[in-house]
């Protein structure tokens, strides 16, 4: 039964990260319009397991307290957040980001005038779906069946890769995996970080970094 559900896991992740790919390769919509399919996609995937299974436990850490979690979590998102903004104002005389804000124009129709409203959506509520989904439903539902080890693996390397589409035309391709090698790290520690079944650290974690690409997008698009 533990092997069935953990394969289940495993195939609903899969799938609904192919359609976002899809969505993102080759459907493009508006951002809110893709904001829309993600929460549907998302959440009709934790729903369906739940319906099907009879677990659930994926929406329960949403609500679980985080204990002792909470504080070192707290640490980790301003020093994530430092380092984002910080490293980029240090750095920026090497990098060319600027075909990021056309980029976001032509693929998402985020401007300037409506990047503020979508940095907030992406710093509260986009960051609790991912979590939702990629710690919440990928990694804690593995973790409780007793597969730990692939449990880490498999939610780090899930949420890595899903980012791909959505850095695909922001820079070179050695950027690009970088990028995706830093994700997995990230996707590690969140998970680590919610070994205890509460979605509260990573979130909070993935807000300070968040805050911290958004930052640099606020340079970007001039508004700093």
């Amino acid at each position: 039964m533990n092997s069935r559900k953990a394969y289940g896991v495993m195939i609903l992740v899969l799938m609904c990260c192919a359609v976002m790919a899809w969505v993102e390769g080759v459907l493009r919509p508006v951002y809110p319009v893709k904001s829309a399919l993600k929460i549907a996609v998302f959440l009709g995937c934790i729903g369906l397991y739940v319906l099907v299974s009879r677990d659930g436990e994926p929406f329960r850490a949403l609500v679980r307290p985080a204990g002792k979690g909470l504080k070192p979590a707290a640490l980790l998102a301003a020093g994530v957040l430092a380092v984002l903004a910080g490293g980029y104002l240090l750095l920026s005389p090497w990098l060319d980001l600027s075909a990021i804000p056309e980029n976001l124009a032509a693929k998402e129709g985020i401007t300037r005038e409506t990047f503020p409203l979508a940095a907030a959506y992406i710093t509260l509520c986009n960051s609790l779906l991912e979590e939702l989904f990629f710690r919440g439903f990928g990694f804690l539902t593995l973790y409780r069946l007793g597969y730990r080890r692939l449990a880490y693996a498999f939610s780090a390397l899930a949420f890595a890769l899903y980012h791909v589409s959505i850095t695909d035309g922001w820079g070179a391709p050695g950027l690009i995996l970088l990028m995706v090698a830093g994700l997995t790290a990230a996707g590690l520690l969140f998970n680590w970080l919610d070994r205890d079944g509460s979605l509260r650290p990573s979130w909070l974690m993935h807000m300070g970094a968040n805050l911290g690409t958004n930052a640099v997008g606020f340079i970007l698009f001039g508004i700093l």
